[in-house]
């Protein structure tokens, strides 16, 4: 899977760790629908962390789709609240 952090970059994300960052989508859905920031901050940060930490960050050079788009790191809450909806970022 290509995910894109929007303003950051591409990685290749393996699919064990796929399944995983649709968990926490989710899981983010859910936080952002009971209202609760402090836990959507949290699921949000992890999100980004799975992404940049296990992924495989794709050179600038090479130019590919992406499967996801992660919104941008300094994303608000109210931003979230239209982006984290339904089935959220990624499609289940």
């Amino acid at each position: 899977m290509i995910v894109r952090i929007s303003g950051e970059g591409q990685w290749r994300l393996p699919d064990g760790d796929a399944e995983r960052l649709n968990e926490l989508d989710n899981e983010a859905v859910s936080a952002v629908d009971a209202g609760d920031e402090a836990r959507f901050r949290g699921l949000f940060e992890r999100m980004l962390e799975l992404v940049a930490n296990d992924g495989e960050a794709v050179p600038d050079d090479e130019l590919l789709e992406s499967d996801v788009i992660v919104p941008p790191r300094d994303l608000g809450f109210e931003e979230a609240q239209a982006e984290f909806t339904g089935e959220g970022v990624i499609p289940d």
